[in-house]
């Protein structure tokens, strides 16, 4: 780039200078102040591993979240190579209606849930009716499970059928001819070189999983999760300074797994190459 050329490039950046500045920096940079205003001072940070109940949450919230990005990836691993490389009639169907769930809001796959294993649910009268017990899960971890799951899948699937397609099948062929077995081909042909869509699909999911409020607002009656205590020490308890060290914290371990999932991707595909 050539020195007369420098004042432009500046000059474009501006707006989104400001844009960051504006939408960003200043609102992390207040809500980093009201979380060390409260009577604690910047102590109210460690108030996430001083108070049990705050301790629970962070705890329930991360293995929540980890489970729910592990058991997508499977799923969504196995049926995005599978629906890449086949074609069948429906399948243009199937596939939209798995991506289906991108169009509901959390409150809305809740209470799909709530409909789902709920007291008045499907699962619950089938219960009632093959054992004589009515099976309810939809306000437990499992429900929440549930419907992380069920807005999780469409947003990983996509990213493995995107790299699915552009995978090179002959270096399969060219293991199974070398005398690989399925398992084998799978370990160390297909799942390294999906590595890169696997690792920032996860991270995506693990993130939303994080923050995710409305199915977590609709279903968390017995369990507390994250979002749901910031919810509450801000609304219910005017507890202002909790809340937003609160809120620090948990952006904070949602962006160091995204850093983590960026390096190990880049990781990736250096060694690929």
């Amino acid at each position: 780039m050539e020195r007369r050329d420098r004042p432009y490039l500046i000059l474009f950046m501006l707006p989104a200078a400001a844009l960051f500045a504006a939408f960003f920096l200043l609102p992390m940079a207040r809500l980093l102040a009201v979380g060390g205003s409260g009577p604690g001072g910047v102590a109210t940070y460690a108030a996430i591993v001083t108070e049990p109940r705050y301790f629970r949450s962070l705890a329930s919230t991360v293995l929540l979240s980890l489970t729910v990005t592990g058991a997508t990836l499977v799923i969504a691993g196995v049926a995005g190579v599978f629906l890449q490389r086949n074609r069948f009639p429906g399948r243009s169907v199937l596939v939209a209606l798995l991506t289906f769930p991108l169009a509901f809001p959390g409150v809305v796959v809740g209470f799909m849930v709530i409909m789902l294993a709920g007291r008045q649910g499907v699962i619950g009268d089938l219960g009632t009716l093959l054992v004589g017990r009515k099976l309810v899960f939809a306000y437990s971890m499992a429900g929440l499970l549930t419907g992380y799951l069920y807005f999780s899948i469409p947003r990983v699937i996509l990213t493995i059928m995107a790299a699915a397609e552009k995978l090179d099948r002959r270096l399969e062929e060219a293991a199974r001819s070398l005398g690989a077995t399925p398992w084998q081909v799978v370990r160390d042909v297909t799942i390294p070189a999906l590595m890169p869509a696997i690792l920032s699909s996860g991270a995506i999911c693990f993130a939303t999983s994080m923050g995710a409020f409305g199915t977590a607002f609709t279903l968390a009656t017995e369990i507390e999760v994250l979002p749901m205590m910031i919810y509450t020490e801000f609304t219910l308890r005017a507890n202002i300074a909790v809340a937003a060290a609160l809120s620090i914290i948990l952006g904070g371990i949602t962006w160091v797994g995204l850093a983590l999932a960026r390096t190990a991707a880049g990781s990736s595909v250096a060694a690929a190459a």
